[in-house]
């Protein structure tokens, strides 16, 4: 969808909401068009009109004053794994670098996830992200124990639930200890039965079409817990379907050890190898990629969710996000797990992003801009929804946030609120809005359910705790 000039306006009065007199309304559309005392209509989940300060404005059943708030569009996570919250800030992973902590992990996760863990876990990790600030997440679901139950439609019932803009993958895991990975036996599967369900999970759920709530993609885990031969089957059925791919990438110095030992080749050259290094394709944290890879991954046009937190929890380093975008990759902002990023505020990832594109690639390199660029544009490429979601343009469907920029934190923020917004704080948002219809409002989840779901999250999060 192509941008419009400030003022266009569907004739489709009266509009659902109207949010008006904003201190600044950040497009991020093509032209990046930033407007001072700008307003935006909603109508049907659409935006139906953008104007600047004193332009005429539609007639609307509601109206949001937002003179002290800055408005963007939704946020957009590009990776995380919703059910490890359930092992947050895991007190016996706390030393241990990506392969000992996962190691240590996979056991616990495997013998207790079911539907409920795993619903909880993602009705609890994706109201924490609308709180941040994020209208539309991923979730790369890897573990499906036998006996465990439909695990991804427990994940989208609920996004569902809460109005969340979803694009889950179906993940998975075929390469045990045994075999040589690094999954316990009874954590993977049968690829053709990894293949089966893939195209299943697609048939049952995927919807295509513009403006659409669910998404679904395809997530062979990583080279050190799937084979090439599953990576190549699943590219090939993925073009098939038409829908996207996703794998970790690149992530630490032993995934490169591992990649070499056992294939011959760097984590990138087997990306390539297997038939992944396209624009269907989107990588999750990319730490370490030399000059000619990132090059490679940029002419591809190969997405990149870049992980700040938890790549400096594991000690896994700082990803090249200035190259990468340079090269003319996609890259987006992803949360990961919360057993390795602890929080899932998408505000927080973005405001790291930017300071460590500034420490790693000098202090003009990264501005509060380039991290609002990747956590909405960017992010929208990762997903394969460029041109859709990630901007506010009139006819894109209706993901916003406002957030209020007021009080100690924010004292001092006079010339630009963006700046400010980024580099001050933490801030949450006081109205997360997706397809038009408000997830946080005022600061607080619209459902009811929260403090059910965060008793059900603490009882079942009991019994994925260690013995003392």
């Amino acid at each position: 969808m192509s941008p419009t000039t400030a003022g266009e306006v569907d004739r489709r009065p009266p509009a659902d909401l109207l949010i008006n007199d904003c201190w600044l309304l950040a497009t991020v559309d093509d032209q990046r068009r930033e407007l001072r005392g700008g307003w935006l209509a909603i109508t049907d989940g659409v935006i139906s009109g953008i104007g600047s300060a004193g332009l005429p404005q539609p007639e609307a059943a509601r109206v949001i004053p937002a003179g002290d708030c800055l408005v963007t569009p939704g946020l957009i996570n590009t990776h995380h794994h919703l059910y490890q919250n359930l092992t947050r800030a895991y007190r016996p992973m706390t030393s241990a670098p990506l392969f000992g902590w996962l190691e240590q992990l996979y056991p616990i996760w495997t013998d207790n996830l079911d539907e409920e863990a795993v619903n909880v876990a993602a009705w609890v990790g994706l109201a924490e992200l609308a709180l941040s600030g994020c209208t539309t997440s991923t979730d790369h679901h890897y573990l499906h124990p036998a006996g465990a139950g439909d695990l991804l439609a427990a994940t989208i019932q609920a996004a569902a639930d809460l109005g969340m803009r979803f694009h889950p993958t179906y993940g998975s895991m075929s390469l045990s200890h045994k075999d040589g990975g690094l999954p316990p036996d009874n954590a993977v599967r049968d690829e053709d039965d990894i293949l089966a369900e893939s195209k299943r999970a697609v048939e049952r759920w995927h919807n295509p079409h513009p403006g659409s709530m669910l998404r679904i993609a395809l997530a062979p885990c990583s080279p050190f817990s799937v084979t090439p031969d599953l990576m190549r089957r699943t590219a090939e059925l993925a073009e098939s379907l038409d829908v996207r791919l996703h794998t970790h990438l690149a992530e630490n110095a032993e995934d490169d050890e591992f990649a070499l030992a056992t294939f011959g080749m760097r984590p990138v050259e087997l990306y390539e190898d297997v038939g992944w290094l396209s624009g269907r394709s989107w990588g999750a944290h990319v730490v370490r990629p030399d000059p000619g890879e990132v090059a490679a991954l940029g002419r591809a046009g190969v997405g990149v969710a870049h992980c700040p937190s938890s790549n400096m929890i594991l000690s896994s380093g700082i990803a090249p996000a200035v190259d990468l975008r340079a090269a003319g990759c996609p890259v987006g902002i992803g949360c990961d797990g919360s057993s390795s990023a602890d929080s899932g505020s998408l505000w927080q990832e973005t405001r790291l992003a930017m300071l460590q594109g500034k420490f790693r690639s000098g202090p003009g390199a990264m501005s509060a801009r380039d991290g609002l660029e990747m956590a909405t544009v960017g992010g929208a490429g990762c997903l394969g929804r460029d041109h859709e979601l990630g901007a506010l343009v009139v006819g894109s469907p209706a993901d916003i946030v406002i957030w209020r920029l007021d009080g100690p934190a924010f004292a001092g923020v006079v010339d630009d609120p963006i700046e400010g917004w980024l580099r001050s704080g933490p801030t949450s948002a006081w109205y997360t809005i997706v397809n038009g219809e408000p997830v946080v409002e005022r600061g607080r989840l619209v459902s009811t359910r929260l403090d059910e779901m965060l008793a059900s999250h603490r009882r079942i999060a009991g019994r994925f705790q260690l013995p003392r």
